[in-house]
């Protein structure tokens, strides 16, 4: 056991429940989990990665282990297939996966930007908000891989700390200054891909979507891309005219929110908050990178990505011969007249 565990970038702990007592209730209420189930799911996981040929390197934390167990309500084949996934898309889908580095230039200044940040104080229910504001995003100045791999860095982040593994996101985007050339960002291929195993393969409980401000040049858009999400997660989405029809409907607290959307704290203050959060979870974002698989065990839909391998018992992020997740990786940056 200690010769195969060496190799492993974290090694298997004895993981210790620190949640907070009304965390421990939610995850038994939502997510089955008690002391017993935990220690059982997670000594199954860790036999079954040390035994599967095809993961070559990863982390064996509990921490880690939990975010898919509990992504999958502890339905542990799910969560190993789950894993498997994630670990494959690492390396075929690398640009929103690997390289999740923070102090790159172009992640710092969409940060500063504002372009995708985390709000300080929790909600009511205990979940993180997360503000988009896709209107700063300069499509001179950026490019695609720019927009998956700041979305990692922030996704990444949130899922180590494991009350919001359970507690879930809220999530809170502003369109203004979105127009139609941002369609241009991605083929319409590769959005499908991207939307939908965002969905299936983050390990992610998204409890609350809020949009406003959207374009009437984008609302095709729109509604296209609320046709590839789940019915249960379409449910949760709510979207608005303003900020004032925001407030008005008293479904998002808007008091957290940042000052220049009716909350009492300054976006920029936000803004360097979660800079340190950002900073403090460096040093296992870039561990991930040693994350791998033995790519010539998965089939080639399956390395491509391709929606149609998203199945029981096959791994997939993408779908074959897409220039944005396959080996390659050729992600390109817009070309604007």
């Amino acid at each position: 056991m200690e010769e195969n565990c060496a190799k492993w970038i974290e090694k298997p702990d004895n993981y210790v429940c620190r949640l907070s007592a009304d965390t421990q209730k939610i995850a038994k209420e939502e997510l089955r989990e008690d002391e017993h189930t935990r220690k059982t799911a997670l000594a199954s996981m860790r036999e079954w990665i040390m035994q599967n040929p095809k993961i070559k390197m990863c982390r064996m934390d509990g921490k880690f282990l939990l975010r898919f167990l509990r992504f999958k309500k502890f339905h542990i084949t799910l969560a190993q297939e789950c894993l498997e996934r994630y670990v494959l898309l690492r390396q075929t889908f690398g640009v929103a996966f690997n390289c999740l580095d923070i102090t790159i230039p172009m992640m710092l200044d969409l940060t500063n930007l504002g372009y995708m940040f985390v709000c300080p104080q929790r909600d009511r229910l205990g979940r993180r908000v997360i503000v988009y504001r896709p209107g700063v995003f300069d499509l001179y100045q950026f490019s695609n891989a720019d927009m998956c791999r700041i979305h990692g860095i922030v996704y990444e982040t949130l899922m180590e700390d494991e009350e919001n593994q359970v507690r879930g996101f809220v999530h809170f985007a502003d369109g203004q200054g979105v127009g139609f050339p941002y369609l241009t960002l991605f083929s319409i291929k590769e959005a499908v891909r991207i939307v939908k195993n965002g969905e299936k393969t983050l390990p992610m409980r998204h409890k609350e979507i809020h949009g406003m401000n959207v374009h009437p040049s984008m609302k095709f858009a729109l509604d296209f891309g609320m046709s590839l999400i789940s019915e249960k997660i379409r449910h949760r989405v709510t979207l608005y005219k303003d900020i004032e029809e925001v407030i008005q409907s008293e479904k998002i607290e808007v008091d957290i929110l940042p000052k220049e959307y009716g909350g009492t704290i300054p976006m920029a203050k936000m803004i360097e908050l979660w800079k340190k959060e950002l900073y403090a979870a460096h040093p296992i974002l870039m561990s991930h990178d040693r994350m791998e698989v033995n790519e010539e065990l998965f089939s080639a839909k399956a390395k491509e990505g391709a929606v149609s391998a998203l199945k029981r018992n096959v791994t997939s992020c993408g779908s074959e011969g897409d220039s944005l997740c396959g080996i390659t990786g050729n992600f390109r940056r817009l070309e604007v007249d």
